[in-house]
């Protein structure tokens, strides 16, 4: 298959839909990011539309790469040809642009013509365009489309005819617009294949699709694999009403496909901010690809996945790796009601806390129970949670006191329930004369495991703290818990209470 020849109409169509169209200086900067990308061809404007569009399409031209196809639309008229001719006759790839709707709904009730009137029409004046285009620089093209494609399956053979009139008139691109998208993606598809079909090879076929069902995408890139390889496409999706064919999408749906895009996708994400900005139109959260919530997982099921690839190059529940459209972000975890154990394991992590998985077992019912009540929680509030759920267990057992009496001998003043205990606890130290102590009060319980680090301070914006963390067998039951102070005995001492609370719930 032919490569794909990526068509901009940014500055064309989805410049006309916005509420303020953008002026010279705004124009340069997308035209700008759209070289960027390394696209064949763009649609810098319509000349004869005002004298501001005339003076950009003129700008822009006189900017344009040698290899660079610079386009004006035109209608089918004579003053907008020649307009459009002056506009971008300095580049060095220059193509006028005209269009006329062949389709018998159009032509009866907006154009007021019959077909014949307009066939003569579309036949007349591409030739003017192809004969006056040529008069100024032998490298131009002349493309025409056939306004509203999409509604021609009735009189399809009179659309295949008039395209054939046009291309021996000098039209070597003909354009099949999907002007409003009525029906499903095979419908305009089997018209393009029939058109692909019908006229000669050396002709590019181009699609031109608005997304008013939500299909542009599958529309384009499906009329590539029929046979359409000029792919009319807009940054950010930006067109009348629902917008145009997404560039990115198309882009990428093509890379994901195997086909050789000559576009460099790692400039998409970029872009895609820079023109949300300058066009005031913001990225919808759900968008495909460049949205906020294009890497975010809150389903447990779909974060546990997502966590166990995300150092692969093909993700779980991705389409690609964020860096092939230049993103630094990562998949984001984001905690509702519906996640789970991992996505607390993930944030708690991530945000620099140590945590295990057992633990965030625990506390998630907790986080789930928060989640309930608001929606989507911030992960300061996870950490306030998992802070008050780890280091400060509430429960029967609570530690009064506890002194170092001389070496090797500590006394512990504690209480569980409604019971107090004073008890001399001797070992190897306080946490081994802690554990005898409560053995000695008949709590049958065992230490597994014993470390001590110091948690990072910037993190917690104080002084040096050492944390604790124990692991304790008992009561049917075998816990990890933690306990943090400035004074590693005390987190010690503190980090067994912890556990007894939990061992003993």
């Amino acid at each position: 298959m032919k490569q794909p020849f990526f068509y901009d109409i940014t500055l064309r169509d989805g410049n006309q839909a916005l509420k303020k169209p953008w002026e010279l200086k705004d124009k340069k900067v997308i035209f700008e990011k759209l070289l960027e990308l390394n696209v064949q061809g763009i649609e810098v404007g319509f000349p004869a539309s005002s004298d501001m569009d005339f003076e950009a399409c003129k700008a822009l031209s006189l900017m344009a790469p040698d290899n660079l196809v610079v386009s004006g639309l035109a209608r089918c008229v004579s003053n907008d040809i020649t307009t459009a001719i002056e506009a971008i006759k300095e580049a060095k790839i220059p193509r006028v642009h005209i269009f006329m709707t062949l389709s018998p709904f159009h032509m009866k009730y907006v154009l007021n013509k019959t077909p014949e009137e307009a066939k003569k029409i579309v036949i007349e004046k591409t030739k003017f365009a192809y004969e006056e285009l040529k008069k100024v620089n032998k490298n131009g093209q002349i493309q025409f489309s056939v306004e509203h494609f999409g509604d021609c399956e009735d009189n399809l053979d009179f659309v295949i005819d008039t395209l054939k009139e046009v291309v021996q008139m000098g039209a070597t691109v003909l354009n099949l617009p999907n002007t409003v998208e009525r029906h499903r993606p095979m419908h305009l598809i089997k018209m393009v294949e029939r058109v692909r079909n019908e006229i000669d090879d050396s002709v590019t076929i181009s699609v031109h699709n608005h997304n008013d069902l939500g299909m542009a995408t599958a529309t384009t890139v499906e009329s590539y694999f029929a046979g359409a390889v000029q792919l009319e496409c807009a940054l950010n999706g930006l067109g009348e009403r629902t917008g145009n064919t997404n560039f990115y999408e198309v882009a990428v749906a093509l890379h994901n496909s195997g086909v050789d895009v000559p576009v460099d996708l790692s400039k998409i994400y970029e872009t895609a901010l820079i023109v949300a900005q300058m066009s005031k139109v913001p990225i919808w959260e759900k968008a495909p690809l460049v949205g906020p919530d294009a890497l975010a997982h809150r389903s447990g099921i779909h974060q546990d996945g997502a966590l166990k690839t995300k150092d692969m190059e093909k993700g779980a529940y991705r389409p690609i790796h964020p860096s092939l459209i230049g993103r630094k972000d990562d998949e984001r975890i984001g905690f509702t009601s519906q996640s789970g154990k991992t996505a607390i394991f993930e944030i708690i992590t991530k945000a620099g806390y140590p945590i295990t998985l057992q633990e965030a077992i625990r506390i998630a019912p907790i986080v789930k129970e928060a989640a309930e009540k608001v929606g989507e929680l911030p992960s300061g509030r996870i950490i306030d949670i998992y802070f008050n759920e780890t280091f400060n267990i509430k429960g029967d057992f609570k530690l009064k006191e506890f002194k170092h009496i001389k070496n090797g001998e500590f006394e512990f003043d504690f209480t569980h329930k409604s019971k107090e205990f004073n008890i001399k606890g001797i070992g190897n130290g306080p946490l081994d004369a802690c554990m005898n102590a409560v053995k000695e009060a008949g709590f049958d319980v065992q230490l597994i495991h014993y470390e001590q680090s110091a948690l990072d301070e910037e993190i917690l914006g104080s002084g040096s703290t050492a944390m604790s963390v124990v692991q304790l067998k008992g009561n049917g039951k075998e816990v990890i818990a933690r306990a943090r102070h400035s004074s590693t005995a005390v987190a010690n001492i503190k980090a067994i209470f912890n556990a007894l609370n939990l061992l003993y719930k």
